[in-house]
């Protein structure tokens, strides 16, 4: 799914579907059919396993940890909606950072945007 070659010969555009912003988003920026909701679906479940392991970490007989455990994901949804953690994580796939904007890496960015880091 991800050894296919950037083809700049024509540009590509995924039309939005449903509320899938993210998988279109990526799929647009790397001018690809690159990442279907369940790749990205994937992503999300392995964040949230992540989440939950460090939740346990505070005891698994507390408080915040049974209610963390009743909340729904909050890196994906039924809607289609993907969260940031989810878009970077799969950015990384491609070797590629987000930066955020209000991050001091962008900041810096902004004072001295060829001195990239």
């Amino acid at each position: 799914m991800f050894d296919r070659k950037l083809n700049m010969d024509s540009i590509f555009h995924e039309k939005q579907e449903g509320s899938l912003c993210a998988q279109h988003c990526l799929n647009n920026l790397l001018q690809g059919e690159y990442f279907t909701p369940v790749d990205l679906s994937s992503i999300a479940h392995q964040l949230d396993e992540e989440e939950r392991m460090r939740m346990a970490e505070g005891g698994m007989a507390s408080e915040e940890y049974r209610t963390f455990l009743q909340q729904p994901s909050g890196n994906m949804d039924d809607s289609g909606f993907f969260s940031i953690q989810v878009i970077s994580n799969a950015l990384r796939v491609w070797g590629l950072e987000l930066i955020l904007f209000n991050s001091r890496e962008y900041q810096s960015l902004m004072i001295n945007p060829i001195g990239l880091t």
